[in-house]
């Protein structure tokens, strides 16, 4: 199965997963009158949202290179990573929002509603539900070198988080009294938290690929490190690196004895080549510019 046939199958299982809970969540909260779990139904339609968005993006991402893209289209699946984080800092912010209100309301005197059993229910069922969507996707994700898949995959870990807070603010509102319906709502506000920080986190880390980041101290180490392996080839030198979706580009300039053919040059610059997809995948751009030893 091909890499963006694999990708389609682990988010249409998360899909499906986000649309059956979205829908009993949604019920729970309205019946069990739990702005919590409401909030939670919320993160779920987030999380449905991005599926979506992985979908459309990853079909583009997969294409080869063309005339207008020289180095392909593996920014689209960054950009689907960015629209994922703007999705999930949407979502946190209405349930922030939402959340103080009633916060504000109760301190003013109003007398929350508390939430019923079946809201805790939904709330246990989807936490053990995202725990191990989560589990899956991130390491299909991992194993496929996606990003967008990875992202999602965290989307399912902090709706499975923000099942655990639901699931203390729903039982210690039903179990505490009315006195403690308070906890309903304080829990929609810190799962909301939560997300913002993830979100952050996910816009973050696509900003810096979208801006052409470089990649890591350590893996540029490697790099060089690979290409003064071979022993006629010194003083690795003008290092660009990139990444490009799942994909890196690496440009380097290396010196070699100036008496040398420049078949035997070209030679060792395809051996460099190979060797660095050999570590770093064969869609890795690789562009080596011989120069004369001083």
């Amino acid at each position: 199965m091909s890499r963006e046939k694999e990708i389609y199958k682990v988010t249409l299982v998360g899909s499906a997963g986000n649309v059956a809970l979205l829908t009993f969540k949604f019920i729970a909260g309205v019946m069990g009158h739990s702005s919590a779990m409401i909030a939670d139904a919320v993160h779920s339609l987030s999380d449905f949202i991005t599926d979506v968005v992985v979908l459309a993006f990853v079909h583009v991402s997969a294409k080869p290179q063309d005339e207008s893209h020289d180095y392909g289209h593996g920014k689209y699946e960054t950009f689907a990573t960015f629209i994922i984080g703007l999705a999930l800092i949407a979502a946190a912010t209405g349930i922030i929002v939402s959340g103080v209100a009633k916060l504000i309301d109760w301190a003013g005197g109003k007398q929350l509603a508390a939430p019923g059993w079946l809201a805790l229910a939904a709330a246990i069922v989807s936490l053990i539900v995202k725990e191990i969507l989560y589990r899956y996707t991130v390491n299909r994700g991992k194993k496929l070198d996606s990003q967008a898949l990875v992202a999602n995959a965290w989307h399912h870990r902090s709706d499975a988080l923000s099942s655990i807070g639901t699931t203390v603010g729903i039982g210690g509102a039903i179990l505490l009294g009315n006195r403690w319906t308070v906890l309903d709502p304080l829990a929609s506000v810190l799962v909301g938290l939560m997300l913002v920080k993830v979100s952050v986190e996910l816009l973050r880390a696509s900003m810096r690929e979208l801006t052409e980041s470089s990649l890591s101290d350590e893996i540029e180490k490697e790099i060089e490190d690979i290409i003064c392996s071979f022993p006629d080839v010194s003083e690795p030198h003008n290092l660009r690196t990139r990444r490009i979706g799942n994909r890196f580009a690496i440009e380097a300039h290396v010196r070699m004895d100036g008496n040398v053919s420049l078949t035997a040059a070209h030679d060792r610059a395809t051996a460099i080549e190979q060797s660095l997809k050999k570590r770093y995948g064969n869609q890795t751009h690789v562009t080596i510019h011989m120069e004369p030893k001083k």
